[in-house]
């Protein structure tokens, strides 16, 4: 006779146990289950800026056409502060299913290593949030107003070793803050630096003359600079950028070691899985592929990237070492 741990398992025992994972739902490692169960509500992407900026703008077109792919709506909450750490935070402290997401530029990166211990509620943007997709990137540039009568890096130093000029950024810690103090030491010359808060307020100041300098992404500049309403000076790339090709680079204009540029990374919370992650990550891709989306992202200042999620992942980790290396040498932090 059988014992009966030698018995083999009946069908309605079977079937007891089917409906008992579908219960409780099922465990981490059955991906194809949670990737079936994604999305199953609205889906919200957190922007850690105001809007009008690069990153706002970009959240929106992806987000427009992300919803129909999806079938469920998707949401833009900016959520400023803290130098996108706020944003981070509460992404971070979301439910790990994929239905709420973080758009952020790489100033998340940068922000641990100029704010002070706990700034944002104390999230690890390199352990409590996962990679999922580099949308885009943005070349930064340095624009002066047109009042102050300059129109390329020369003609800059020669009013800057005059003394009294400032520069505004988005804000402290991020890309553009950087930017200007790299400026400031490889040129020689003394500026003020002058923080906003975000990209909008920052190009509102510049746009009003309240500040006469200004490093911002092109993503936000881009039409004012059509528009003749900035004056571009300089690109802080390795080499031209298609949205601006003739504007030279710092370096071309004898100003090196200013390189510095921004990407667009979305980030999901820590624990989502990796079916879930991997859905997002082929869904933009194929949005950010879409001829109407890449057009209105150039059109945008914005220059649409994609690939797996290592791409970010890679992004993420050389920025965390370059900028906490900078920040040492700079002395940058927040004011």
């Amino acid at each position: 006779m059988q014992s009966n741990f030698q018995r083999p398992m009946s069908r309605s025992f079977l079937a007891a146990t089917a409906a008992a994972l579908t219960l409780v739902g099922a465990p981490a490692w059955m991906g194809g289950a949670w990737a079936q169960a994604f999305p199953s509500k609205q889906v919200t992407l957190v922007v850690p800026f105001p809007p009008g900026g690069g990153p706002d703008v970009a959240a929106r077109v992806i987000a427009e056409k992300l919803a129909p792919r999806l079938g469920q709506p998707v949401v833009v909450d900016n959520k400023p502060g803290a130098g996108a750490l706020l944003g981070a935070s509460f992404v971070a402290k979301a439910a790990p299913d994929g239905h709420t997401l973080l758009l952020t530029p790489n100033t998340m990166a940068i922000s641990p290593h100029v704010l002070p211990p706990g700034a944002g509620g104390g999230v690890d943007v390199n352990k409590d949030l996962l990679p999922v997709i580099a949308p885009a990137t943005t070349p930064l540039v340095l624009v002066a107003s047109p009042s102050l009568g300059v129109n390329n890096l020369k003609g800059l130093l020669e009013q800057a070793r005059k003394g009294g000029l400032a520069y505004g950024s988005p804000g402290n810690g991020s890309p553009m803050h950087f930017a200007g103090e790299m400026f400031k030491r490889s040129a020689g010359v003394d500026l003020l630096h002058v923080p906003y808060k975000g990209v909008a307020p920052s190009l509102n100041a510049a746009l009003a003359g309240e500040v006469k300098l200004l490093y911002t992404g092109v993503g936000g500049a881009l039409q004012h600079i059509k528009a003749g309403k900035l004056v571009p000076l300089a690109l802080t790339e390795k080499s031209r950028s298609t949205l601006l090709p003739d504007v030279p680079t710092a370096t071309e204009q004898g100003v090196g070691q200013v390189e510095v540029n921004a990407w667009y990374g979305v980030f999901a919370p820590a624990a989502t899985p990796a079916a879930v992650v991997q859905r997002i990550n082929q869904e933009i891709n194929a949005v950010i592929k879409l001829p109407d989306v890449r057009e209105r992202l150039l059109g945008a200042g914005v220059e649409p990237l994609g690939g797996p999620p290592q791409v970010l992942a890679d992004f993420m980790k050389a920025d965390t070492q370059r900028y906490g290396q900078l920040a040492r040498e700079l002395g940058v932090k927040a004011d």
